[in-house]
């Protein structure tokens, strides 16, 4: 039986008799109470009612006879007023004698009682009556006759009560002292059983505890400080908590000889560790000072071979050149009457050149009978296995040890091989060295005795020869130091990698917003100018739309700018798209005709283009980026050159047996020194750099214009004389050649859906279509709504705007009759994707023209607009000839937008 159980038992045996002493003395106490509350509430308050009611009876006959003697009418209704309350207050009286009534000899005198005091109550009455009738004799004669008698009938029947209540009070309490005594006797007598109980359930409950905890403590007693190999263990007898802690004592001795094992496990191998370390420095300090390759053989397989347990051992050294290198034997152990081993062996041969091959360990257990025999005085047998180690010195192969022994090699003697190996190869590798420095000075010393006027020289030599040797030790003991700080060089720069690449991210998000930045106020300018200079009004004056003009240039130059900065990044970075296609000679020609004739006249200066005749009619080039190099080595001739002709010229040449087509410009302007023909081709410069030069300009169109060259698979040469002119020849492969890269600020075709215009009628320029129409302009920048309302109300079209998506899709709510939606990317709130993609998700806009505006130029922009939905993407700064004939093609498409 379980302690607890026991407890439990014991513990509750008590309470169960300390609740039936509770009990009893209870019912006792409650019995006592009774009692005393009878004396009290019961026969106490009786014969104190009995006594109120004499003095109110008496109090009647007072007042009867005071109304009696009384003169005035007043005092005698007073006095009647107090005996009516007299007669109240008695019967009050009554009432609590005839309350729990219970005694037969009670009742009869309370009947008594209340019929005598009736009577006395009407008499009390009467005589008050004939009192106050004026009857006074009559009232006088029936108190002494009457009344008197009767009153003392009545107090003898109240005494009587009184005298009977004063019985039973005295016989409750004698029940009362019965029932005290008999409750002390009672305790008393459970008390001292309880104590007894309680001493024998205790005695019952200590001696079963005490008789197995006496066992437990001797055997734990009987365990050592330092026995730790084995413990005892207490037999578990019982299902008690006594066997739980035997359970838990042998449990934990079970976990105490296991940590005891575990730890003489871990002593034997920091015993095995410190073997290992100390026979490794006693063997390192054996070969110290030794610098005879052969005489260190001898010694490392003297005392490596006992110390592993082997019986048989050879030791091959590495010999030969690196074309044809072969292992010859420098050292054995035991040695006999026969050869051990063979002289010598190739690379990848036996097992002695495929260790040396593979740089491997190579260990065989059980070996052939005739392997080998180990002899000794007493006789011969077969070693049962056999170890081969690579002696090897920054990966190459030096030498290799080959043991044999009776007994298996343990892993604690391959630990050893292994690391003696480690650090016997750069001992070899320092002999090796040794060896080649003494080789050399035999020789300078040979010289010497042969070439005595050379002595001087030779002694110079034999100087370098120990410097050599020093550089050797230095470079050897500094290798792993370099290593380090080669790998630490290696993370530097490929953190500054990381860091360029993010500068390079960085640079190109910066261009494109500030292109974002810039163009967004340059497309109000240009457009403003532009209707400014056109003044179809006719209300300006010819200086003012001169200054209109100028404003118009200036714009279109600062674009310009924008443009070929834009194009030097792409190039600086790699990222310049090349479309190759097939060019035509003759559009070439056409191209700079017709943007440059005008500018000739302008100018008064002769212009040709010459085509020569061995020229192929078609290019293998990207036209757009052909087109812009002859733009701008044009627009430096005629900007360099104030009287004279410029010619271009196209012809076919060789160089260095590979076509060419070169485009030559060829002017009769200022021409460039010899000493700045190169640097114009740097970003950035000109000829002429001060701040007071004649001629404007950035600076970039040469350097773009040469590395867009180089892209094409040509390049471009300069020939010029001061004062004389200047000749920029474009030279171009005839053959096709590969492009690559991709450009991310590459700008598409405009118009993506200008092919819808193909089957529509032609439209005339002057805003025919478009009267009438009402677009909605959504653009965050108010000057931009101003400039597209302006263009597109000159038009006689109706313009509402929104200044973000969200109030552009409530004015589409509240304007269902727009025809067109002109809408910018780049708003606060809701950019152009979203408020592009939530139109589309409303049934009636399904095919509502939708052309997307944005100033940030990325390549991608294009893409992300027409898959949010748009129906057509146009960059920043707007050409409004271009809008408007895009706004023409979607508004007459056939899937123009609204149903």
């Amino acid at each position: 039986m379980k302690y607890k159980t026991k407890l439990l038992i014991g513990f509750g045996f008590l309470l169960v008799l300390m609740l039936v002493l509770l009990g009893t003395i209870s019912n006792a106490l409650t019995h006592l109470t009774q009692n005393i509350n009878e004396i009290v509430d019961d026969r106490y308050m009786k014969l104190k009612a009995a006594n109120n009611m004499q003095n109110h009876v008496n109090n009647m006959s007072r007042l009867v006879a005071g109304i009696v003697i009384d003169e005035t009418p007043q005092s005698i209704n007073k006095d009647k007023r107090a005996l009516e309350e007299s007669i109240s207050k008695a019967s009050a009286a009554f009432d609590v004698l005839t309350q729990k009534t219970e005694h037969d000899r009670t009742k009869v005198l309370l009947s008594q009682i209340a019929s005598e005091y009736q009577i006395y109550t009407q008499l009390s009455r009467r005589i008050s009556e004939l009192a106050e009738a004026g009857q006074k004799t009559e009232a006088i004669a029936l108190i002494n006759a009457d009344m008197k008698g009767q009153k003392d009938e009545l107090f003898h029947t109240i005494d009587n009560v009184k005298a009977l209540q004063e019985s039973l009070l005295d016989d409750a309490y004698d029940r009362s002292m019965e029932q005290y005594e008999f409750i002390k006797k009672l305790s008393f007598y459970l008390m001292i059983f309880g104590l007894l109980s309680g001493s024998a359930v205790t005695a019952w409950v200590i001696r079963g505890i005490s008789k197995n905890l006496t066992g437990i403590t001797s055997i734990i007693s009987s365990v050592g400080y330092r026995s730790t190999d084995k413990f005892p263990r207490i037999p578990v007898t019982s299902r008690d908590e006594i066997g739980d802690i035997a359970r838990a004592f042998n449990e934990m001795a079970q976990t105490l000889e296991e940590h005891a094992e575990q730890e003489k496990e871990f002593t034997l191998a920091m015993q095995e560790h410190s073997w290992l370390k100390t026979q490794l420095a006693d063997i390192t300090a054996t070969y110290q000072g030794v610098h005879d390759i052969n005489k260190l053989a001898e010694l490392l397989i003297r005392k490596l071979t006992p110390l592993v347990g082997a019986s048989y051992g050879v030791f091959y050294i590495r010999e030969g050149q690196s074309d044809h290198w072969r292992f010859v034997k420098a050292g054995t152990f035991a040695r006999d009457s026969q050869e051990i081993g063979s002289l010598a062996f190739e690379e990848g041969e036996g097992l002695v050149g495929q260790c040396a091959v593979e740089n491997k360990v190579i260990q065989i257990s059980k070996l052939p009978e005739h392997y080998v025999k180990i002899s000794s005085g007493l006789g011969s047998s077969a070693p049962s296995s056999l170890i081969l180690v690579p002696v090897s010195h920054e990966g190459q192969v030096l030498a290799v040890l080959e043991l044999a022994s009776f007994l298996p090699f343990t892993e604690l003697q391959r630990n050893l091989l292994e690391e003696v190996a480690g650090t016997m190869g750069t001992a070899i590798n320092s002999i090796f060295v040794h060896m080649q420095v003494r080789k050399l000075l035999k020789e300078s010393q040979t010289l010497t005795e042969e070439l005595q006027s050379q002595s001087e020289e030779l002694q110079l030599q034999q100087e370098e020869l120990r410097s050599i040797n020093e550089k050797l030790e230095e470079q050897y003991k500094n290798s792993e130091l370099k290593a380090r700080e080669l790998e630490k060089v290696k993370e530097e720069l490929e953190k500054q990698a990381e860091q360029v690449q993010k500068a390079s991210r960085y640079k190109s998000e910066f261009l494109a917003n500030m292109s974002h930045e810039l163009r967004t106020p340059l497309n109000s300018l240009l457009i403003l100018s532009q209707i400014l200079s056109e003044n179809k009004e006719k209300n300006l004056t010819d200086k003012q739309v001169e200054y209109a003009t100028t404003i118009f240039t200036s714009g279109k130059n600062l674009l310009t700018l924008i443009n070929e900065i834009l194009d030097l990044t792409k190039v600086e970075s790699g990222k310049m798209e090349i479309n190759r296609g097939e060019v035509s000679i003759k559009s070439i020609a056409i191209y700079a005709e017709r943007g440059f004739r005008p500018l000739a006249i302008q100018k008064g200066l002769g212009f040709s283009v010459e085509i020569a005749d061995d020229v192929p009619d078609k290019l293998w080039a990207d036209e757009q980026r052909l087109q812009q190099i002859i733009t701008n080595l044009l627009s430096n001739a005629f900007k360099f050159t104030s009287q004279g002709e410029i010619r271009l010229k196209l012809s076919r040449e060789e160089i260095d047996d590979i076509a060419y087509v070169s485009i030559a410009v060829q002017d009769t302007g200022i021409g460039i020194p010899a000493e700045k023909q190169e640097i114009i081709f740097e970003a950035f410069q000109q000829a002429d750099g001060t701040t007071s030069r004649k001629y404007g300009g950035t600076g970039l169109g040469l350097s773009i214009s040469r590395e867009m060259a180089k892209l094409l698979g040509g390049f471009i040469q300069v020939e010029s004389v001061e004062g004389m002119g200047s000749t920029f020849t474009l030279y171009l492969p005839i053959e096709e050649q590969i492009s690559t890269g991709s450009d991310p600020y590459s700008l598409p075709p405009v118009a993506a859906g200008m092919t819808a215009a193909e089957d529509q009628p032609p439209v005339s320029v002057d805003g025919e279509g478009l009267i009438g129409k009402k677009a909605l302009v959504v653009d965050d920048d108010m000057r931009n709504i101003f400039a597209l309302t302006a263009a597109l109300e000159e038009r006689k079209m109706t313009v509402i705007y929104a200044e973000n998506g969200r109030e552009g899709i409530q004015a589409l709510e509240d304007n269902p009759d727009v025809d067109i939606v002109l809408m910018d990317i780049m708003m606060p709130e809701m950019d152009g994707y979203e408020a592009i993609e939530a139109i589309r998700r409303m049934p009636s806009m399904e095919k509502l023209p939708i052309i997307a505006l944005t100033a940030k130029a990325m390549k991608h922009d294009r893409e992300r607009c027409i898959e949010a939905g748009a129906s057509d993407y146009i960059s920043k700064p707007v050409e409004m000839e271009q809008l408007i004939s895009l706004m023409r093609v979607w508004l007459y498409s056939p899937m123009e937008g609204k149903e």
